[in-house]
């Protein structure tokens, strides 16, 4: 290869190179943005660091899945505070979404369930008002973690009989298996 080729070639490496902690420092800074927002409206966690170290954890845990930084933190605090609210372990509530929805907002199973946590309609006029929206991520949660809540505290603490319930397979482990290997898997917190 001719060495005046090369010499643009070279330059082209090198200003990719050089610009590539750029690109890294950018996306450090971003979420470092994100992650005070988040951390500073985490009204569910008992102080900051707590809410720091647990949103970093599960931000970098849930990456793949929502890659929008923003997005990603957003849902997390959502989940801690109506897991919380409803005194489910939050990580419970990320594997149940995981095994519902795969954390597709705008999912709709063949029952007709919809949302991350795979709400059936009929719950808006048993628990809500008929005019919600089960896509709107904070009244999916809400009405996801309740109903868990209250098949929990009907099944006497029993949480792989809540989950077949939740899940309308009483009587069936599959369900449960799915969502603990979820939680082993992926959001198991010691």
């Amino acid at each position: 290869m001719p060495t005046r080729l090369l010499k643009p070639l070279f330059a082209a490496v090198l200003l990719a190179a050089a610009q590539a902690p750029l690109a890294q420092s950018d996306v450090d800074q971003r979420l470092r943005e994100a992650l005070i927002q988040a951390v500073n409206s985490g009204e569910s966690f008992e102080n900051r660091y707590v809410a720091e170290v647990w949103l970093t954890d599960m931000a970098a845990r849930l990456a793949r899945k929502v890659p929008d930084i923003h997005q990603r933190l957003e849902l997390l605090r959502l989940v801690h505070r109506e897991a919380t609210r409803a005194e489910l372990p939050p990580e419970l509530v990320l594997a149940v979404i995981e095994v519902e929805s795969n954390f597709q907002r705008y999912a709709i199973s063949s029952a007709g369930a919809r949302g991350l946590m795979q709400i059936m309609p009929f719950w808006l006029k048993e628990i809500g008002r008929p005019e919600d929206n089960l896509f709107h991520i904070e009244t999916n949660l809400r009405f996801g973690c309740t109903i868990l809540r209250h098949y929990l505290d009907r099944e006497k603490g029993n949480l792989t009989r809540a989950l077949a319930r939740y899940n309308g397979s009483l009587g069936k482990t599959w369900y449960a298996e799915r969502v603990y290997r979820a939680m082993d898997r992926r959001w198991y917190v010691q």
